[in-house]
């Protein structure tokens, strides 16, 4: 069950990560009129690894959505052979909420 915590901070983080990867580019097109040789050195150091930060973003978040779409067959696959423990288990987790807000 631990697996949707990590899925959810991946994704979380792919998120932030394209953030900051569009923050960076826009730095990069407000300082293209910087003239000098360790600019533009830095420039293309930049832009190379954000075409590379961009690849692994898209690996990443296809990672998430393939894991995400098994997660979602695997439960489907279950709630219908085990209709009964589903709903069982369901009402269960209602009833402990209801509990718990009750309480408050």
């Amino acid at each position: 069950m631990d697996i949707l915590p990590r899925d959810v901070s991946k994704e979380m983080l792919v998120n932030d990560f394209k953030v900051v990867v569009a923050d960076a580019e826009a730095l990069l097109k407000a300082t293209a009129n910087q003239g000098g040789e360790k600019v533009a050195e830095l420039r293309v150091k930049t832009e190379e690894s954000l075409k590379a930060a961009k690849a692994r973003i898209a690996e990443a978040q296809s990672v998430v959505v393939a894991k995400t779409k098994e997660a979602a067959k695997v439960t489907d696959e279950f709630v219908h052979e085990n209709p009964w423990k589903s709903i069982g288990f369901a009402a269960s987790v209602g009833l402990i909420v209801g509990l718990l807000i009750g309480r408050r």
